[in-house]
Parts: structure tokens; sequence; C-alpha cells
């Protein structure tokens, strides 16, 4: 049990650092390395239901911890975090609710189509940002970042509803749509989006508590990874280049979208 614990805080590390990194919550990397990872050393096997209860434990700390640190840095626009932020939770918690009447297969699709758009996005060309310096400037002026209210709640709210359906609380779509779509700086984004996946993740884990899902030892094991390596990943992220940044998001963006894809036309 020792061994299980000590590999389950390693991958909470794994996913804690890329949560801090590029913002986008480490559910995309947990949920894959929970299911594949523990039975390749031999190790007791968690099902899906159980890596979806323990996920929303680590992403909430994880996200917790990596928008303290960017907050710090003044890379989270508490504007951007309300406007999106609330919406994304509430419908997120609607979507839960109403996932009983669809299809899984029609909200697997749905959810593809968007993550396939959300890689498009991300490889449109952008105007370029300034690094150092002007890039500090820009930290300290986070809550003064301008862009259209109204469309950040509505997207907001539409990605957590589909989100909410299932299981997911879609952060690396709603990177691409800041900063494509609503036009906010790459670094901001980062920052701003740790604090809505921390509010999205902090419904959904009240859920899976209050269902008796969780399983504290696992969860626990995930977030003493998790937590300080958010700290770190936050580190790295404001001093690596933005394009390093941006080439990696879409990356993993588009593995993403594509094991969406693959869940699709495996469905019954």
């Amino acid at each position: 049990m020792t061994v299980y614990l000590a590999v389950l805080t390693l991958l909470g590390l794994a996913g804690g650092f890329f949560s801090g990194l590029l913002g986008l919550g480490g559910a995309i990397l947990m949920v894959p390395l929970l299911l594949y990872v523990p039975p390749l050393l031999h190790l007791p096997v968690l099902d899906m239901k159980s890596v979806a209860a323990v996920s929303t434990f680590q992403v909430f700390a994880s996200a917790l911890s990596g928008a303290i640190a960017h907050r710090k840095r003044g890379a989270v626009s508490l504007p951007v975090l309300l406007y999106m932020g609330i919406p994304a939770a509430g419908a997120g918690f609607a979507g839960a609710l109403f996932s009983q009447y669809v299809n899984a297969r029609v909200l697997l699709a749905v959810f593809a189509g968007i993550s396939t758009l959300a890689t498009f996005l991300m490889l449109l060309p952008r105007k370029k940002e300034t690094e150092a310096g002007g890039a500090q400037r820009a930290f300290v002026q986070a809550d003064a970042v301008r862009f259209n209210r109204g469309l950040a709640a509505f997207l907001a709210a539409g990605i957590g509803f589909i989100g909410g359906m299932i299981g997911a609380p879609g952060a690396f779509i709603f990177v691409p749509v800041s900063i494509y779509i609503l036009g906010i700086p790459m670094r901001i984004t980062i920052g701003s989006t740790l604090g809505i996946v921390l509010l999205t993740a902090f419904t959904s884990m009240i859920g899976k508590i209050a269902s008796g899902q969780m399983l504290w030892a696992i969860a626990f094991a995930l977030v003493l990874g998790s937590v300080p390596a958010a700290q770190f990943g936050s580190r790295i992220s404001h001093r690596a280049p933005v394009r390093t940044l941006h080439w990696m998001m879409t990356f993993i963006i588009a593995a993403s979208s594509l094991k969406i894809w693959l869940d699709v036309l495996r469905a019954p």
C-alpha cells in the first residue's frame, strides 16, 4: 500500500506541474495516468468512476495552489475569473444533473467537436506578446484587462454546461476561447483559467463527496504531490517564452481532441 500511495503522489506531482505551467487544471493528464500507470506497475487498478472522483479533488487542490501562485505574480484577472468562473461553475452543475437525460455518445461527440474547434483556434496566427519587462507591466494591470464580459459569460456557461454533462471542466477549451475570441493575453489566460477551473472543480468535488464516491487515501496522495508541483509549474510558466507555452498548449489540446474522438468511435 505504501508503494501504491508513493506512485500516486508522483502522478499527482506530474498533474500539478502541468496545471501550474499551462493553466489546464491537470485532469487532461491525470485521468490517463491514473487509468494506465498502476496496471503497468502491477498495482491496484482504478476504474473510471473512481478516477473521476479523485481527479476532481486533485484538480481542485492543484488549481488552488497554481491560481494563488499566478495571482501573486499579477497574472490572474478577477473580472475574468468572476465573469467566466461563476457562470461555468453554475452551468457545470446544471449540466451534470441534465446529463442523465442525454445519450453518452452524443455528449462525447459534442465535446469532441468543441475540442476540435479549440485546436484549430490555437493554430491561428496571433498577435505577438511582449516578453520580460513589458509582460511584467501587463501583469500589474491584469484586473484592468478589457474583454466582452457578456460574451465571456455566455461562452463560459456553454462550455461549463457541456463539461458538466461529460464530467470534464473543459479548461483546455477555455484557453483558446480566452485568447482568440476574447483577446485576453496568454499569461493572464493561464492564471485566470486556473481560477475558473478552481470554481468548476469545487462544485464537481462537492458532488462526488456528497454521493460517497471519494477515495480519500488516494485523493490525499495525489494532492500531496500536486500542490507543491503546481507552485513550481507556475514559476516556470512565468519564465518560459510565450511562444513555447503556446505550442505546448496546442499539442495537449490536439491530443485531448484526438482522444475524445477515439472515445466517440469506441462508444457503444
